[in-house]
């Protein structure tokens, strides 16, 4: 019927870094605070998506890319590293151009 697509292998890891690099590190509540996801999302949700359990909805992933200043395409892209300092500095576009 429907095929499944791969999960990139270091999205959970992403994860977590982005929750602990940004500012010096948030909890998970203060997190989603950050990401204005409140109404919807709670600490397990959190949780769950940093160790691989569950793979946040795109929304969601919108909101980490916001809230860490990266392009979603650096989270989900398993060959794309996170900046050292987070929230970067400006979305980096040159990471999406091939040499």
């Amino acid at each position: 019927m429907g095929s499944t697509r791969p999960r990139p292998a270091r999205l959970a890891e992403k994860l977590l870094a982005i929750r602990q690099n940004i500012d010096g590190g948030l909890s998970q509540n203060q997190l989603i605070k950050r990401m204005h996801l409140e109404d919807e999302l709670e600490q397990d949700r959190i949780s769950k998506f940093e160790r691989g359990v569950l793979e946040p909805p795109l929304h969601v992933l919108c909101a980490y890319a916001d809230a860490a200043n990266v392009l979603l395409e650096v989270i989900v892209r398993d060959e794309l590293d996170l900046p050292e300092t987070l929230p970067a500095r400006g979305k980096d576009l040159k990471l999406l151009i091939p040499d």
